[in-house]
């Protein structure tokens, strides 16, 4: 059974240092055509979410991210969804959603 967090932190580089402690190494950002080609191999397991001080246009996300055929752990940091429609964002919005189904 997958745990899912979601957090709020002070700023997303403590969120990614909190995420390597656990073992989550991999940068998705960098390979997530592994991602868009394979998303049903991948599951969100914590979440955690950075609103800046004086806007939150300057929010940021940061997924950690397991592989379920080869366990491997990784992060994926995005930007303001509601700004971000690339690729790789459309699809950890629908694993976000997914995972508060499953």
């Amino acid at each position: 059974m997958f745990e899912h967090k979601q957090f709020l932190y002070a700023s997303s580089s403590e969120a990614l240092i909190k995420l390597k402690n656990k073992g989550y190494e991999m940068d998705f950002n960098l390979n997530q055509d592994r991602i868009l080609e394979h998303p049903t191999d991948f599951k969100i397991i914590y979440i955690f979410r950075y609103e800046g001080e004086s806007s939150p246009e300057d929010s940021s996300t940061v997924y950690g991210i397991e592989c379920l055929s080869s366990g491997e752990k990784g992060v994926f940091v995005m930007g303001n969804p509601a700004h971000d429609n690339s690729n790789g964002s459309v699809i950890l919005n629908l694993l976000e959603i997914e995972g508060r189904y499953s």
